[in-house]
């Protein structure tokens, strides 16, 4: 008997050195051909080109082409089912990210969940949202905002592109968190939305460094506040808002990639640890600080709860602005 228990000890031993060793070749192997990152996203845009210097930066560390698809449309829907229509073998990502948690709660239906359907990987970068207003304006601090809103009830127009986008509810939460009364219009586009401000149509805009940089520049607009968890270095003197006497306000939006649920651990870990290493190098970081970006370092653990946070806070924002589901 003492034998037969040595020799079944002995075979789970082997099955499970069998099995970590099959679980290992993946990784041992991975990437072995081209990887592709589907973006919700059209090209040019920061998200876009962010995601491109990053591919090209794995490209040449890890030996193997990373290639952009886009697949703009829907919401993000079309971009994500097609990375879950591929093999859940590392080979197919979806850049996800702030929008990603806020289409949780906008759609009434999605044909997937982005947290039980994929598996987190790594956070790229993050980036707070700028208010900006016409150069000549005398509302230059939230302060000074604040009072002239709440002394004039209905008066102040705040803008952002796209109902339900992080531009919109940023806003809303702004709303929220001040008590101001003001109307919230929203444009389809940045350009037409920067031509508001311009133009004198509205007061304040809600939107990214890169949207705004061109009229900052020009002092057609002026930064009066971000709304990051600390000062932006590319816009110094410009405070934020949370320190402008409401601490409850920190938005931040942020770019992840994901991979279809099932994707092998070993897999996840090794394309995680690559791209923080990438995210460390001194022209990457310089790139993204010109696009108003922050590098975001962190585990796929640590992304997939950023994700569960934020859902549970932009749904809060949905359901008390009352946008309608789409």
């Amino acid at each position: 008997m003492p034998a037969l228990v040595r020799f079944m000890a002995l075979c789970a031993a082997c099955l499970t050195g069998l099995a970590s060793l099959a679980g290992a070749q993946p990784a041992a192997k991975y990437p072995d051909k081209p990887v592709r990152f589907v973006l919700p996203y059209g090209p040019g845009g920061v998200a876009d080109v962010t995601t491109r210097l990053i591919a090209q930066k794995l490209s040449e560390s890890m030996g193997q082409n990373f290639v952009i698809e886009n697949k703009p449309g829907a919401g993000g829907i079309l971009a994500g089912k097609a990375v879950l229509s591929a093999s859940a073998d590392g080979y197919t990502l979806f850049l996800s990210g702030n929008a990603s948690a806020i289409n949780e709660s906008l759609f009434k239906a999605k044909p997937f969940n982005v947290l039980t359907d994929f598996t987190p990987v790594a956070t790229l970068a993050e980036f707070e949202m700028l208010l900006a207003t016409k150069g000549d304006s005398r509302l230059d601090t939230i302060a000074k905002l604040v009072e002239y809103a709440n002394a004039n009830p209905g008066k102040l127009n705040f803008g952002t592109i796209n109902l339900g986008s992080t531009q919109n509810l940023s806003a809303e939460l702004f709303r929220m968190v001040t008590g101001v009364n003001v109307q919230l219009v929203t444009y389809r586009t940045t350009p037409e939305l920067v031509t508001a401000v311009i133009r004198g149509d509205i007061d304040v805009a809600f939107d990214y460094l890169a949207a705004f940089n061109p009229t900052i520049t020009s002092n057609q607009m002026k930064v009066i506040a971000t709304s990051g968890d600390h000062p932006n270095p590319q816009l110094p003197g410009v405070p934020i808002v949370k320190d402008s006497g409401y601490p409850a306000y920190v938005v931040t939006s942020w770019n992840a990639l994901s991979a279809p649920i099932g994707t092998p651990p070993e897999v996840v870990a090794k394309l995680s640890q690559a791209i923080q290493a990438v995210l460390k190098l001194p022209d990457v970081k310089a790139r993204m600080a010109g696009l108003g970006m922050e590098p975001m370092l962190g585990t796929p653990e640590q992304l997939g709860e950023r994700m569960r946070r934020d859902i549970e806070k932009w749904r809060a924002v949905i359901d008390k602005a009352g946008i309608p589901k789409q």
